[in-house]
């Protein structure tokens, strides 16, 4: 069979999607085993916050758990609530970006610990217990250089204090954010490194969780009893410039919605911004910024198709992209026919960098116009 009809015929059996994003559980589940076997004894959570990275929280997390994964971590209550009745009750769920007051009672009721990253925040969830009349966990994040979450340097004296007075809140470890754990020659992991240490040693009687995605390979002085890993879970490179040790678990294919041959001096897309120097075979295809391929990409990303590199031509619309099909066999493509955007021959590291971004943005921003299929 013709292999543009074979692409035709497989788009159409599976719902005439425009996009299929394939997401493999099984590679997710081996990630998380590797990390948690390179952590050993430490334990291995899993971040699932923005949806598991635009993923699926609910396949994503319940995956996790039938491997062994109990602590889960979320940036914001809603994701929390809505993750909570899919875990069971050994499933520890935590907020990282502490409550608003108006989810402290629903939190406290619906048993989701959350990070206390301020004085503020630890007097309401102290509150919510006085008025409960029982104790409820939390865990305190520090600022141990990164100034975006944690209790400052200043604020540790009276945080002292009031552990000292006693209370209701039960703290179940310590915890800091590393802001440059993907870069190993980073100065500022080392710097985040003894300041952690010193908090640790103001406050003996609390485990320590420190370890990113890049924290984990730092090595075991980084570890604590529990890391975090998130864009590493899901095939992201946790370390810059070296070999990723990660499986990919996402591939992105996209249908083509129309081939043309236009000849020399022809413009292409918005603005003219790109225009033909000779005799030039185009696809549109059919994803754009509004599925998460960033406009960045124009006229210098790419898609594939049989392992050939067809580059993108002009600027990326909302909705599409002109991609330089001449190389390929006249009748490769047509309406229907699948290219590849993230597989085999363009990681998301690859693509992150033709659009001058970062692995987690184009992972987050996949659009939910895609079909996506779990293995």
């Amino acid at each position: 069979m013709d292999s543009a009809i074979q692409d035709y015929k497989q788009t159409s059996g599976m719902g005439g999607a425009s996009g299929y994003l394939t997401i493999d559980l099984r590679a997710l589940a081996r990630n998380y085993e590797k990390l948690a076997a390179e952590i050993a004894p430490a334990r291995a959570a899993a971040v699932v916050k923005a949806n598991a990275y635009g993923l699926g929280a609910h396949r994503v997390a319940t995956k996790l758990y039938e491997h062994g994964c109990r602590d889960f971590f979320v940036a914001q209550f809603v994701e929390a609530l809505h993750l909570r009745p899919i875990l069971a009750a050994d499933a520890t769920i935590f907020v990282l970006n502490g409550l608003q007051p108006s989810n402290v009672d629903a939190c406290a009721s619906e048993g989701i610990v959350p990070i206390i990253n301020s004085l503020e925040q630890w007097h309401q969830w102290a509150g919510a217990a006085l008025a409960l009349g029982r104790r409820l966990p939390a865990v305190l994040q520090f600022d141990t250089g990164m100034s975006r979450l944690g209790l400052s340097p200043e604020e540790r004296a009276a945080l002292a204090g009031l552990l000292k007075a006693g209370g209701a809140i039960d703290v179940l470890f310590i915890m800091s954010h590393l802001a440059s754990a993907d870069d190993t020659a980073s100065q500022q992991n080392g710097t985040q490194l003894n300041e952690m240490n010193r908090i640790a040693a103001e406050f003996p009687e609390f485990d320590v969780c420190f370890a990113n995605s890049g924290g984990v390979f730092l090595g075991e002085a980084y570890h604590g009893v529990l890391a975090r890993p998130g864009i590493a879970l899901y095939g992201g490179a946790p370390t810059a410039g070296m070999q990723n040790p990660m499986e990919p678990i996402v591939q992105l294919d996209v249908a083509v919605v129309q081939t043309r041959t236009v000849p020399a001096g022809t413009p292409v897309g918005y603005g003219g911004a790109h225009v033909t120097t000779g005799e030039t075979r185009l696809a549109t295809i059919a994803a754009g910024y509004a599925d998460g391929l960033p406009r960045s990409l124009s006229d210098r990303g790419a898609v594939y198709c049989d392992g050939i590199r067809l580059p993108i031509l002009g600027r990326v619309s909302m909705d599409s992209m002109t991609v330089n099909i001449s190389t390929l066999p006249e009748d490769r493509l047509r309406l229907g026919s699948l290219v590849e955007v993230i597989g085999p021959n363009q990681t998301l590291e690859d693509i992150a960098r033709e659009a001058g971004t970062i692995s987690y943005e184009i992972l987050t921003c996949l659009g939910h116009r895609y079909e996506r299929r779990y293995r």
